[in-house]
């Protein structure tokens, strides 16, 4: 039995796509945002290739505000969740978990650094 996989191919024009394999039946997929549906879902079959879909997903602009969003894709009626993506909207760089974790490294940066001198000080 070949598994279900969703795979994203791109981000364009406010439309997330991917690839659903492993399914040869029409698949009847839901996108979740906060536990609210998004609309406008389609699975179209991938000429030539049999059991792939391809799967678009409009993002709508109004569900778009401060903060980040994790939008879930899975199988109507199932709480299985077959891929998700996010999107991070007005935040503030010192808010943003890419900029704590270049914080994290810099203070690893640091600790090693202390911790190397300490090792040739108490070695000699």
């Amino acid at each position: 039995m070949i598994e279900k996989r969703l795979t994203k191919t791109r981000i364009r024009a406010g439309i997330w796509e991917g690839v659903l394999s492993g399914i040869d039946a029409p698949p009847q997929l839901e996108v979740m945002l906060l536990e609210r549906p998004i609309a406008g879902v389609v699975a179209e079959p991938v000429a030539g290739r049999v059991g792939e879909w391809a799967v678009r997903v409009p993002i709508p602009a109004d569900v778009l505000t401060d903060g980040v969003q994790t939008f879930l894709i899975r199988e109507a009626g199932s709480d299985e969740t077959l891929a998700h993506f996010t999107i991070i909207t007005g935040v503030a760089m010192e808010d943003d978990m890419r900029a704590e974790v270049d914080l994290l490294r810099q203070e690893l940066d640091m600790l090693k650094r202390a911790f190397r001198r300490h090792c040739l000080e108490t070695a000699g």
